[in-house]
């Protein structure tokens, strides 16, 4: 109950920052950006965020749920290397390197989000499955399962909390990554912020830094909820009795 209070009051923070940042409407002789373009600029931060979750879900989960199969374990440890290593590269360089080769714009700022966001689903998925008990899934295989039905029915089932707690990092941390796709003309919330950096007003900046703060808090909150619910139920069991203890 706590953790909804304090999230509730930080998005009722950030959005009221947020309204308060349009109605001054200007400063100084800089026009503060009217509501309907932040309101366009959110669908087009979403937008973005969207794309790149999509095709980075797509791509990493099977390669993570490959790269746990034993034709594949001498390539996993590569793959996973990888994905550790490629989250160390800052941020602006991935977006700099996507603008140079593809332009700038809307695609070089999807494909650069989508190899970023791409990297902890992968490691999640592979730790995930890797993380089921063999016993578990010994037991199955003595109960008549198939390979492909102790990978749909124990695996994934039992591997889904932390399949979707990678998803759930990636896609917040790409909510603030979309942001810094404004300096390649990708349009957004970033725009706003780029905009107020450049002509050194602080509103300006806030103007777009509060709402995308505001919408990291409500796509984690909501994915937390997704994760809540697709939690097997005896995995919840588990942790209330380590929670107890």
């Amino acid at each position: 109950m706590r953790r909804y209070v304090i999230l509730f009051t930080l998005l009722v923070l950030f959005v009221g920052v947020t309204i308060w940042m349009t109605a001054i409407q200007q400063v100084g002789m800089f026009k503060m950006f009217p509501p309907g373009k932040v309101v366009r600029e959110t669908i087009k931060h979403l937008q973005i965020v969207g794309a790149a979750e999509a095709i980075a879900i797509g791509i990493g989960v099977p390669v993570g749920f490959i790269a746990t199969r034993r034709a594949m374990r001498f390539v996993s440890p590569v793959l996973v290397g990888i994905a550790n290593v490629g989250q160390t590269v800052p941020t602006l360089a991935f977006i700099g390197i996507a603008g140079a080769v593809l332009g700038m714009g809307y695609r070089a700022a999807v494909v650069a989000l989508f190899i970023y966001a791409m990297l902890p689903i992968i490691r999640n998925t592979y730790a995930g499955i890797n993380s089921v008990d063999p016993a578990v899934k010994e037991a199955a295989q003595g109960m008549g399962m198939s390979r492909a039905q102790v990978t749909w029915r124990v695996e994934l089932p039992l591997a889904r909390p932390v399949i979707i707690a990678g998803i759930r990092t990636s896609t917040v941390v790409n909510v603030g990554t979309a942001a810094v796709a404004g300096m390649i003309g990708a349009g957004g919330l970033g725009e706003l912020i780029v905009t107020g950096i450049a002509v050194r007003v602080t509103q300006l900046t806030v103007q777009g830094a509060a709402p995308t703060a505001a919408l990291a808090i409500i796509l984690d909150s909501l994915l937390g909820e997704v994760e809540n619910v697709l939690t097997p139920r005896g995995l919840k069991v588990m942790k209330e009795k380590q929670w107890q203890q």
